[in-house]
């Protein structure tokens, strides 16, 4: 019985302490693992307060509200800007003999006109072939086909009756049929000074690309250069910075340009340029066109209206028409077209340094019987040279 007992006791003993350890595991399970330790932080070092290292303050004497003088603000404060810089004044170079310091800007036009033929010229036998090809020279440069052959007729007829020919003598010769066939009794002043009034009034017209409103530029060059006083007319409203471009150009002579707003009416800014041209009492405005393209018969019509507004002032003395001499036959077509809706006085070849094809020159006075007035040989601002027969063959033949 005793054994019993404590057989049972022990079995609850038992049960007892498992039932402990199976709640003490689940009570274990259900608890959140423990937090990690908060790292330990530094404390930044204290900011000094204000004060705190600051030397003793000095006794100073001090003054009341009462004595601070403080504006009453009745007036603003003005801040006054540096004043802008004119533009300097440029002087240009004289136009006399201009022609003659640009010489050599004609090169390559000298090697394939004036040299080429005197080559020919200079052989032994002048035989039908040789003849051909003089001709072919010619023609090459944009002569034509009339002058061609009025040229090589008279070559023919005097190298027949001189005889031997020296170099000296075929120079000669071919220097004075060139000047013939340029012309040297054409007039070639641009008339900017009318007898009865002022001031002058220069119209220049040209397709886009010729150079028209840099010639433009250039020619008031020229006017200054020779005493006159200058008004610009920025008649190109149809074209981005035109008006920009030939006030640039005026500005560097002192030359006043009148514009418009940008698409804005041509006929009026050009009838304002002259208006303020006779107020100011200038000796002539040049009045800058739309580099309009000679297939547009509207654009062609709005540049003949620009002359008869303009001519509600007076009359307009020069009408010039720049070409590019790099352009050759096909500048003959714009010259004829343009010649149909105003009246073309004078010609400007433009780019002629950059062309073998000089006998332009002749083919453009022969297309329009005006004469040529005016030729640009280079990019510079002094590059434009009042037209010289005599200077231009010279150039072209060499020495």
């Amino acid at each position: 019985m005793d054994i019993v007992i404590l057989a049972v006791v022990i079995a609850v003993v038992v049960l007892g302490a498992l039932g402990g350890l199976i709640v003490g595991s689940r009570r274990k399970k259900q608890l959140p693992p423990p937090p990690p330790a908060a790292p330990d932080i530094t404390a930044p070092p204290a900011e000094p307060h204000v004060g705190d290292e600051a030397e003793t303050p000095r006794e100073e004497p001090r003054r009341t509200i009462e004595e601070v003088d403080l504006p009453d603000g009745s007036a603003p404060v003005v801040v006054e800007e540096p004043p802008a810089e004119a533009p300097q004044i440029e002087i240009p170079e004289p136009t006399a003999g201009r022609l003659v310091r640009l010489r050599t800007r004609l090169s390559r036009s000298q090697n394939a006109l004036g040299k080429g033929l005197l080559t020919l010229l200079s052989r032994e036998h002048l035989d039908e072939d040789t003849w051909e090809e003089i001709e072919d020279t010619l023609l090459t440069a944009d002569v034509g086909v009339q002058p061609t052959q009025e040229l090589v007729e008279r070559l023919r007829e005097r190298v027949k009756v001189l005889g031997t020919r020296t170099p000296e003598e075929l120079r000669t010769l071919l220097r004075e049929e060139l000047i013939t066939l340029v012309g040297r009794d054409m007039d070639r002043a641009v008339k900017t000074e009318p007898e009865d009034r002022k001031p002058g009034i220069v119209m220049v017209v040209g397709v886009n690309g010729t150079g028209k409103t840099t010639t433009t530029g250039k020619l008031a060059r020229v006017l200054v250069a020779d005493g006159q006083s200058v008004v610009l007319g920025a008649a190109d409203t149809f074209r981005a910075a035109a008006a920009d471009q030939l006030q640039t150009w005026g500005e560097r002579v002192g030359a006043h340009t009148v514009r418009g707003p940008e698409a804005g009416d041509p006929a009026s800014v050009a009838f304002d340029a002259v208006k303020e041209g006779k107020e100011m009492g200038a000796n002539v405005v040049l009045i800058d066109t739309a580099g309009r393209l000679h297939t547009k018969t509207g654009l062609m019509d709005e540049l003949g209206k620009v002359k008869r507004v303009v001519e509600k002032h007076a009359p307009v003395d020069e009408v010039l028409l720049v070409l590019d001499a790099t352009t050759g036959q096909n500048g003959l077509v714009q010259a004829r077209v343009f010649s149909e809706v105003v009246d073309i006085t004078g010609i400007v070849l433009t780019k002629l340094d950059g062309t073998a094809k000089g006998g332009i020159v002749v083919a453009v006075q022969r297309e329009l019987g005006v004469p040529v007035k005016l030729i640009g040989l280079g990019e510079g601002a002094d590059d434009l040279a009042p037209f010289e027969p005599e200077a231009f063959v010279d150039a072209l033949i060499g020495e």
